[in-house]
């Protein structure tokens, strides 16, 4: 499905959606969902991996880009196996950075793959334009936000859709319900279901796993005892178990962000690089890091470890769970502090 441009240049190009994507010597992944600009960069990646195993990745930030580092990645190696050149941060990206794009198109190199991922605003136009306009004979990915629900629904529909599994029409309007404010959430929650429910999706079977989802989330939970908002937090969570949330869910939130930030804490590279190295998206990676400021290596340590305790208490350990889990909550605002 294609979509408009969001320059009024010229398009000379294929334009694409997302789950289109397809080899191409130049690849133009414009657009503010990044999520989707992440998925269609891998799939892209994979195809290419499945086609040819020898793929050599290449990464590049181009608000700290070197003069002469696309000619070196999209060089031929000795074996001239195919490269796979992925450029982040093209929204920011330096005047000599430009200049090297605008020079490589005129000759976009044999068995070479260049994925430029462009978040969005006026910041590269000339070299943008240049790309919609047939320099370089590329296809260009439009990742634009999904902000109606009917959107949001084709979506989810599709994630079942492509494993084969039925959702019914209530059970998926219920699902996307409570996960609209965030699509890598919603994501992430059809993936779930499709690995954990083994018959038809129905609305019991969403309430069971996500019951109180639609008022309040664990994410936002999470997010706001993280960045230090106690008050946020606690009501938030108060909210939510009052709304049915079943704590576990609530538990599994901060386990699964405290240990990717773990993971990341005064670890350098790229997002692209430390996703590659770590098994995590690149927008996982950001949020990480954008996480982890005013945080200390033994504040982290310690919320980390109170996860554990606090999985034993709710799970039969102690007499009142949600005591446990607000305890939790209020250590965690602190940043592991008392």
């Amino acid at each position: 499905m294609a979509t408009k441009p969001a320059s009024k240049a010229k398009v000379a190009i294929p334009q694409l959606a997302w789950h289109a994507v397809r080899p191409a010597r130049v690849v133009l992944v414009s657009g503010t969902e990044g999520f989707l600009a992440d998925r269609a960069i891998r799939l892209l990646r994979d195809t290419l991996r499945v086609e040819d195993p020898s793929l050599e990745l290449g990464d590049i930030e181009a608000d700290h880009y070197a003069p002469g580092e696309l000619v070196t990645l999209a060089s031929p190696s000795l074996f001239a196996e195919p490269r796979f050149i992925r450029v982040t941060n093209v929204e920011k990206c330096t005047d000599a950075f430009m200049d090297d794009v605008l020079s490589y198109l005129e000759h976009p190199a044999d068995d070479c793959y260049l994925v430029l991922r462009h978040a969005g605003g006026v910041r590269g136009k000339r070299m943008l334009d240049a790309i919609r306009g047939g320099l370089g004979n590329g296809i260009e990915i439009v990742c634009a936000d999904l902000k109606k629900d009917t959107e949001k629904l084709e979506f989810a529909a599709a994630e079942f859709q492509s494993a084969g599994r039925r959702i019914t029409p209530g059970a998926l309007r219920a699902l996307v319900s409570a996960f609209a404010d965030d699509l890598a959430e919603l994501a992430s929650a059809c993936q779930q279901l499709l690995a954990d429910a083994s018959e038809e999706i129905t609305e019991v079977t969403v309430e069971k796993y996500y019951s109180g989802r639609v008022e309040t989330t664990a994410f936002k939970v999470a997010d706001a005892a993280i960045a230090g908002r106690n008050g946020e937090a606690l009501l938030l969570l108060r909210h939510a178990l009052a709304s049915g949330a079943d704590p576990v869910p609530m538990l599994a939130a901060f386990a699964s962000k405290l240990r990717t930030m773990a993971k990341l804490y005064n670890v350098r590279g790229s997002d692209g690089q430390l996703a590659q190295q770590f098994g995590l998206a690149p927008w996982q990676v950001g949020r990480a890091r954008k996480d982890l400021q005013g945080w200390s290596d033994d504040g982290l340590g310690r919320s980390i470890e109170l996860l554990a305790e606090t999985d034993a208490q709710i799970k039969g350990g102690g007499r009142d769970p949600v005591f446990a889990l607000e305890r939790m909550v209020g250590i965690v605002a602190r940043r592991g502090g008392s």
